[in-house]
């Protein structure tokens, strides 16, 4: 994920409701219940870490069982500690006390809370970058670094490129609200290069590789509630010469893993961006900004982020009000102008008839005139006065314009240019004579995109006369 993309605005939900989400986590409640469990005779080495004696009482104290009880225990131990649940007294003795922290998972504000959260969550993902070390002590009880093949900065970098295009994937507007991600799929999207076509068995190698890591990193994220995660399946990495327990479906891709972001893992995601100095938008970051702020801000914006952010910032505003501050806020000359007019036009179809002396108040102006009279009509209001041929021609000029802005060389745009052309005879006559600064350039998209050669040669003609009617 390149630093310098614009990331796609995302939809979070109420940090209240995000915050009953953390406290519920395995992870952040059972390092809370042991930080309260804690007390003067608990003891932790050097690292903070629970001494090995204490780990069965902690085991206990959290009700766990099985074979990984006590790494379970160990690690919530190590969360508390890092998330200030927990704090350590004197290093020398190993003894504890409660952390400041701990209060405000019961006292403090969701803010409060997910901050809590936010520091357990950097807790697991720096241990997720971590590969299993058992096996690699030696004789003196110290990690042969040697003997693995471990770069810490392209593991940190790994995980988190995989993160950010599982972030992109799940802001995107074409995904299906909280709809899984492949596995294969999020492993390719860092591995295979965008220029390659057929990927190679190397390559193939690699992607293979990386989602064994990623099943490992993902049921370790899960806990926090980072994840919802479905783990590959124990069948495709048993030996090749070993049966499998039951019938496979090898067309089944669900088997290879499957991976969302949570609403917590979203917001969470989103925070850790912003802290990498990203531009993460969520909806909603707008509704107390002005009119200008908001149409420039959503001009980016896919079609339902612009909307729901519109209809925020609306909810605070009385209709009438709202409409004259957003006619305001659209009139310009500069390049961004038709975009935002645009957008103004599609925030006031959200608004009511209420909100018609405001348009009424804008039909003589040469800017707003017209997408007045569009949404008066459309409206149904009375006495719209017709626009003048001048006002079609430049309010044409200025849809076209705002559309390749939103759009680029788009299908639907394809489909308006073909639709003007036929439409208006001696239309390139006439509107290269349009006083707008995006008359040339609309005319000579309109000859870049009009299938007909002799139509596009009109229109690049007519774009030549715009340009040198404005000195350019």
């Amino acid at each position: 994920m390149s630093d310098s993309s614009p990331l796609p605005p995302v939809r979070l939900h109420p940090e209240a409701e995000l915050a009953r989400d953390a406290l519920s986590t395995p992870l952040l409640s059972r390092a809370a219940r042991l930080a309260r469990w804690a007390g003067p005779d608990t003891r932790v080495d050097a690292g903070g870490g629970l001494v090995d004696e204490q780990l069965p009482a902690a085991v206990e104290a959290l009700g766990l069982s099985g074979d990984d009880a006590a790494a379970d225990a160990s690690e919530a131990w190590r969360v508390a500690v890092d998330a200030g649940l927990v704090e350590v007294v004197d290093e020398e003795e190993g003894t504890v006390t409660a952390g400041e922290e701990l209060a405000l998972l019961t006292g403090g504000s969701p803010q409060d809370v997910l901050a809590v959260w936010l520091a357990a969550l950097e807790t697991v993902l720096a241990d997720a970058s971590v590969p299993d070390l058992d096996g690699l002590m030696d004789e003196g009880g110290e990690v042969d670094l040697s003997s693995l093949d471990w770069d810490p900065e392209a593991e940190v970098e790994f995980l988190d490129g995989v993160l950010g295009n599982l972030y992109l994937l799940t802001a995107g507007e074409d995904t299906p609200g909280g709809a899984p991600v492949p596995l294969p799929a999020l492993a390719a999207s860092v591995i295979v290069p965008s220029d390659m076509g057929e990927p190679t068995n190397d390559v193939l190698e690699q992607v293979s590789d990386a989602m064994m890591r990623l099943d490992d990193q993902f049921r370790m994220l899960e806990p926090v509630g980072f994840v919802a995660y479905r783990p590959v399946d124990e069948a495709l990495m048993a030996d090749a010469g070993e049966e499998p327990a039951a019938p496979v479906d090898d067309t089944d891709v669900s088997r290879y893993g499957m991976v969302r972001l949570t609403p917590l893992g979203l917001y969470g995601m989103r925070a850790r961006l912003m802290e990498a100095g990203y531009e993460a938008p969520a909806v909603g970051d707008l509704a107390d900004k002005g009119a200008d702020v908001l149409l420039d801000g959503t001009a980016a914006f896919p079609p339902g982020a612009a909307q729901a952010e519109t209809e925020q910032w609306l909810q605070r505003r009385e209709s009438l009000a709202a409409a004259r501050e957003l006619l305001a806020a659209a009139r310009g000359a500069d390049a961004g102008a038709p975009l935002r007019r645009l957008r103004c036009q599609q925030a006031l179809s959200l608004v009511g008839a209420s909100a018609e002396p405001a348009l009424r108040e804008v039909l003589d102006d040469a800017e707003l005139g017209g997408l007045a009279r569009v949404w008066l009509t459309e409206n149904g209001a009375a006495d719209v006065p017709p626009p003048s041929e001048a006002m079609v021609y430049w309010l044409t000029i200025d849809t076209v314009a705002a559309q390749l802005a939103a759009e680029g060389n788009s299908e639907e745009l394809r489909a308006l240019v073909e639709g003007l052309a036929q439409q208006h005879s001696g239309f390139f006559d006439a509107v290269w004579r349009v006083d707008h600064p995006a008359t040339a350039d609309v005319l000579e998209a309109m000859g870049r995109l009009h299938p007909d050669k002799k139509v596009a040669k009109e229109a690049r003609k007519a774009a030549f006369k715009a340009r040198s009617q404005q000195g350019g």
